[in-house]
């Protein structure tokens, strides 16, 4: 099955409508609570209302760019980005996220003014149920929308979903406070609003530093790396599965290679069959597609092989900063000995290549040793 293949049969398609329609509905409710609380705002010279507003119409904006990023991300694969542009929505996320910032920085601006020279409130019955009506909405909105967004694993819309229902408790408070001044004549209005302020700006924080790690790339969950394992190792041949990475080019868009250990008596036909298998079974069962499955040959029938590995093993593990080693294999005539070490981030990788390749030479001198580094990509070693 080719790459090609297996990318136009994903169901991109029903996904892009899932998160069109849902940031819709976003973009209908969040400017209809923006009208009505910036009707209120004004009406009874709340900044606290009034900065409830601007964050609705921010969020509405976000779903705005939602939508133009999901588009643009769902275009076909060309010559120039043979890899499609999925990864647009992480950049369109990005521009989100400043919205928000930028939103947040300009509420704190305004409080700030309002704390210098308070300016009482008026609020009247009406108002104060329009309010309270708001935070229903935002509550259902927040649970509708991030439950579209796991259905369609879509951080974006999870991301929006979680924040309508962190907006239900902004707005919250925004109505307590109206209450409060009510009842007591206690104007908290503008220090209500500089505390959503700081709120706002730290989630737009957050959401640039959890956009930038997409962009820049992350460790493979757990979860994802064992699956594949299971099933590279589920074959019989197959001793075990090493080096597996995951290239990211979009939200379920995601291309891997890895290393299997097989025993140095398959024929590269049968290799050849095998991993065509392996492929086939791994984009049927987790949607990932297998760019490359590369091979380590690992000595049978030989008991001064094992010995040897072995005793290359107890020593290449004794040290704290080795992860694992694999893809071992050892040339009893020529005297060859090659096998990786997965390193952690605790060690500089040349020093601990040397490290391990002065202690083997001396326990094997006669030996031509080669040993490959590799990173501490994958969390089920």
């Amino acid at each position: 099955m080719s790459n090609e293949k297996m990318i136009s049969d994903s169901p991109e398609l029903s996904r892009d409508k899932v998160i069109i329609r849902t940031s819709i509905i976003g973009i209908l409710a969040n400017v209809m609570l923006a009208a009505f609380k910036a009707v209120i705002g004004l009406a009874s010279n709340s900044i606290a209302v009034i900065l409830d507003a601007v964050n609705n119409l921010s969020d509405a904006l976000s779903s705005i760019i939602t939508i133009v990023g999901t588009k643009l991300a769902g275009k076909l694969p060309d010559k120039k980005h043979p890899l499609g542009y999925g990864r647009i929505e992480y950049l369109s996320a990005m521009i989100v996220s400043g919205i928000v910032l930028y939103a947040g920085i300009t509420s704190a601006v305004e409080s700030v003014k309002k704390i210098i020279h308070p300016e009482k409130p008026d609020y009247s019955v009406t108002s104060l149920v329009i309010i309270a009506v708001a935070v229903g909405v935002k509550i259902i909105l927040g649970r509708f929308v991030k439950a579209q967004g796991e259905k369609v694993h879509s951080g974006s819309l999870i991301a929006s979903g979680s924040d309508a229902m962190f907006d239900a408790i902004l707005s919250s408070s925004v109505l307590a406070s109206a209450i409060i001044f009510m009842v007591s004549g206690l104007s908290l209005e503008a220090y209500v609003g500089a505390v959503i302020s700081v709120i706002i700006i730290k989630s737009g924080i957050e959401m640039m530093i959890e956009t930038l790690n997409d962009i820049l790339g992350t460790r493979a969950d757990r979860e994802t790396t064992s699956e594949i394992k299971k099933i590279l190792t589920a074959e019989k041949d197959v001793r075990g599965a090493y080096d597996l990475i995951i290239h990211n080019y979009g939200p379920d868009k995601n291309l891997a290679s890895v290393h299997v250990e097989l025993p140095d008596t398959m024929t590269v036909k049968e290799v050849d069959r095998l991993t065509r298998k392996l492929e086939t079974k791994i984009y049927k069962e987790t949607g990932i597609i297998m760019t490359g499955v590369g091979v380590y040959s690992f000595n049978t029938g030989d008991d001064e092989a094992a010995r040897i590995r072995m005793d290359i093993y107890k020593r290449v593990l004794a040290h704290d900063w080795v992860v694992q080693i694999h893809g071992f294999y050892v040339d009893l005539e020529t005297k060859e000995m090659t096998f990786d070490v997965v390193m952690s981030f605790d060690i500089e990788p040349e020093k601990g290549l040397q490290i391990i390749y002065d202690e083997v030479c001396a326990a094997y001198p006669d030996y031509k040793i080669v040993i490959a580094p590799d990173v501490d990509i994958s969390v089920t070693y």
